[in-house]
């Protein structure tokens, strides 16, 4: 199979399974969301660790416990994901699914807010008019809930921060999500023991099922990252970046088909402008990357041909 082919039906399969991960995250009820993501992170790394010990890949460890900062990142991307995966369970177990779509459907804004203050980076016009209409959207929800988004809003910074550290650390997606979860399994660990002694688990008390279901998590939380990574290796970043939007409209779907969540008309309004952000944001970076390819391509030829020089033009941002 060619591997854009095959990139395309990883990514797919990856969004998917992200997609309806609200209706397995059901299905672990009456644990609670802390009991859920304890275990979440516990077999996490046990599957991993099979993963890893099945390509026998064990190497990258004793480099990574040389490199100190590298060590502190991990720490600041394990602290990101539980975040992220706590605040994604309690929203769903609280009835909460459509606004954590909303989280999800905002994450890119916010990876290009992150962008400007953290990397320094220059906006294009078109971004600045889709950051300008995601910042409306969220006005305009924050006045229908009676409150900001906050579920929303933790969810899209936590991941975008999340990316942010995983860029630069440049670790391989099972490799990075082992140590992440390593770093959590002890606290996590103690606080399932805790449950246990005291008998507030549900974890074994409520049926055979349902224990299967808590252990399956780690493979459940594994799978449609490693499919992301593949899809990432194969993919262009525009064709992806379309790609994940598929989750949050099917978990939007779960919330308003599936749960029978509300979805009053200025609810629908702040997320109609949101659609609107990504629409411009979509189509100023496939304009863009358009822009660019012709412009790779002479640098390649100039590379190759006599007395030529191969530095591509810079882009204007």
């Amino acid at each position: 199979m060619m591997p854009h082919k095959l990139g395309y039906l990883y990514g797919i399969g990856a969004y998917l399974i992200w997609g309806f991960f609200p209706l397995y995250m059901k299905l672990l009820q009456p644990a609670s969301p802390l009991e859920i993501l304890a275990h979440r992170i516990v077999w996490s790394v046990v599957f991993v660790a099979l993963v890893l010990a099945a390509m026998r890949n064990r190497s990258f460890l004793r480099a990574l416990l040389r490199r100190p900062r590298a060590l502190a990142a991990v720490g600041i991307a394990a602290a990101l994901i539980a975040l992220n995966w706590g605040t994604y369970i309690y929203g769903v177990n609280s009835e909460r699914v459509v606004e954590t779509s909303l989280g999800y459907f905002i994450n890119p804004l916010v990876v290009v807010l992150l962008g400007v203050f953290v990397l320094r980076e220059r906006l294009r016009p078109a971004q600045w008019a889709a950051m300008g209409v995601g910042g409306t959207a969220v006005v305009v929800l924050t006045v229908d809930y009676g409150r900001p988004p906050y579920l929303a809003l933790v969810l899209s910074f936590s991941f975008a921060g999340y990316g942010l550290v995983k860029k630069r650390l440049g670790l391989p997606a099972a490799q990075g999500l082992f140590v992440e979860s390593a770093v959590l399994a002890l606290p996590a660990l103690a606080y399932l023991a805790w449950l246990g002694g005291t008998g507030q688990a549900a974890f074994g008390a409520v049926s055979a099922s349902h224990t299967a279901l808590l252990v399956s998590a780690g493979a459940a939380t594994a799978i449609p990252l490693l499919m992301f990574a593949g899809a990432a290796n194969r993919l262009p970043f525009t064709s992806l970046g379309m790609l994940q939007y598929l989750a949050p409209i099917l978990q939007l779907g779960c919330g308003v088909i599936i749960f029978h969540e509300p979805m009053p008309p200025a609810r629908l309004a702040g997320f109609t402008l949101v659609w609107l952000a990504l629409a411009i944001f979509t189509a100023d970076a496939v304009r863009a990357a358009r822009r660019l390819a012709p412009r790779r391509d002479q640098g390649v030829l100039a590379a190759v041909r006599p007395g030529t020089s191969s530095q591509p033009e810079v882009q204007d941002r």
